[in-house]
């Protein structure tokens, strides 16, 4: 994959835009801000690669008209091919570093792709690529709405998660031509200056050899609920409830790096604020509704540029 940066758009597009905001139509810190964009992807199961390209990045001020910056990799290339799954537990790829942008507020950020998205499927042929069906994405590309500051003279430092495992639909023979799977709208832009992160581990072990009533299918995910979410509220994850708040905000596999049936996890950038956190190893199609059993439920505080540590799922007695 290639390492790259977003190039400056230059300071005759940077112009045109602080004039559109209703500024002089200079660049000095009064009328402009820096913004660093990344971006990230929560952890999946059943798919070993998700690529896009994407070829710009577009920003909508709240007044005036948007500003766009075109992709330039260190090797000059016009677009970025990028596997999401290459970014996942915290890890970032950077977009781009401290761009000049208008001062102001904002309302969307847009990705522009360009052609061939797709993935690659687990436990299938090594090197066969299915098509990723991303909705209009050719023609609008992929839009984040939520409202951000670039303040003037400063700074602003934002992420994108990309959470394949809650976005990505497998429809089968449902899908749109020869694309199988399908992208929906499932991002969030993180305030990197207000985020931290939930890590734990989950002793798998136990809870498949001493618990009858629960029937593992995989080594499990952690799922992660904004607020304090009673026991019996908790629910899985649902490409239908993607524009609501009901269930997880994000769900991440563990992992058993040391091979001794003690199984870690990490949820990043969450932004501040108190998470209710559950164990389940059985089996989540985001396309149908489950009814899963959940471990270790207990909510956890976030606080900004911090690891949290949960308790050891289960729960001691």
């Amino acid at each position: 994959m290639n390492n790259a940066l977003i190039k400056g758009f230059g300071i005759t597009a940077l112009a045109a835009a602080v004039a559109a905001c209703g500024g002089s139509g200079s660049s000095d810190s009064d009328s402009t801000g820096t913004m660093s964009l990344g971006l990230t992807d929560a952890p999946v199961t059943d798919l070993t690669e998700v690529n896009l390209n994407i070829t710009s990045v577009e920003v909508k001020p709240a007044e005036g008209k948007s500003v766009t910056v075109q992709v330039e990799t260190e090797d000059g290339e016009t677009s970025l091919d990028i596997n999401l799954l290459d970014f996942q537990g915290g890890k970032v790829v950077q977009l781009f570093e401290r761009q000049e942008f208008p001062a102001g507020e904002y309302e969307w950020i847009r990705l522009h792709l360009g052609d061939n998205p797709y993935v690659k499927e687990d436990n299938a042929t090594p090197d066969t690529e299915v098509d990723l069906f991303v909705p209009s994405g050719f023609q609008t590309g992929l839009k984040l709405q939520g409202g951000f500051i670039i303040p003037s003279g400063g700074s602003a430092d934002f992420t994108i998660d990309f959470d394949v495992r809650k976005s990505i639909v497998n429809a089968g023979e449902r899908g749109t031509g020869d694309s199988k799977y399908i992208l929906k709208p499932a991002h969030r832009l993180i305030d990197n200056t207000e985020a931290g992160s939930i890590i734990g581990d989950v002793d798998y072990v136990s809870i498949n050899q001493n618990d009858a009533l629960v029937a593992c299918y995989y080594e499990g995910s952690v799922y992660v609920y904004s607020g304090d979410i009673p026991a019996e509220e908790l629910t899985d994850l649902n490409s239908d409830n993607l524009d609501s708040e009901e269930g997880p905000l994000l769900s991440v596999p563990v992992e058993d790096e040391d091979l001794d049936g003690i199984h870690s996890f990490k949820a990043a950038f969450l932004p501040t604020g108190e998470y209710t956190i559950a164990y389940s190893c059985q089996n989540d199609d985001n396309e149908s509704k489950e009814t899963l059993e959940f471990h270790g439920r207990q909510t956890v505080t976030v606080v900004a540029d911090v690891e949290t540590e949960a308790k050891t799922i289960p729960l001691a007695q």
